[in-house]
């Protein structure tokens, strides 16, 4: 990767954290389950995320590192971005649990799993994690087509 196009891409992932980091910190959620409520963890990510991109924009060239990115591994790399969107976007028609399933699916497959290894993990996964957070960690979580 060029230096130059990953400096212009730290700067600019600087300001979107940033930016994100000011729409956070005035989230008030209507109902709130704990006394710090849901705004800490947002912030304590984009914090992160404007720190390592302030990293990345301001260390002397001589560290960059040359990643070896192939044109077969950024095809992955958007796939990957493409089901995380897609999860984000039908989490709540389909249900957590069809959801998860699905998402871990095709992640499993872009990297190198069987198909039959990755739709029993990604079922189980599915399935696991609701009964940790609906019942364990009592998170209402969305059933979508199962409910």
């Amino acid at each position: 990767m060029n230096a130059k196009f990953e400096r212009y891409f730290a700067g600019l992932l600087l300001i979107v954290s940033l930016f994100l980091l000011y729409l956070a910190s005035d989230y008030v959620a209507p109902i709130a389950y704990d006394p710090l409520g849901p705004r800490p963890y947002p912030m304590l990510l984009l914090a992160l995320l404007a720190a390592c991109s302030l990293f990345l924009l301001v260390r002397p060239k001589a560290e960059i590192d040359q990643l070896g990115y192939t044109p077969s591994l950024l095809k992955k790399l958007a796939l990957c971005l493409v089901t995380l969107l897609g999860y984000a976007v039908l989490f709540e028609l389909l249900g957590f649990i069809i959801a998860t399933a699905i998402m871990a699916t095709i992640v499993g497959k872009l990297f190198g799993g069987k198909l039959l290894h990755c739709l029993i993990s990604g079922v189980a996964m599915g399935v696991l994690l609701y009964l940790l957070f609906d019942q364990a960690l009592d998170v209402p979580l969305p059933l979508g087509l199962i409910g």
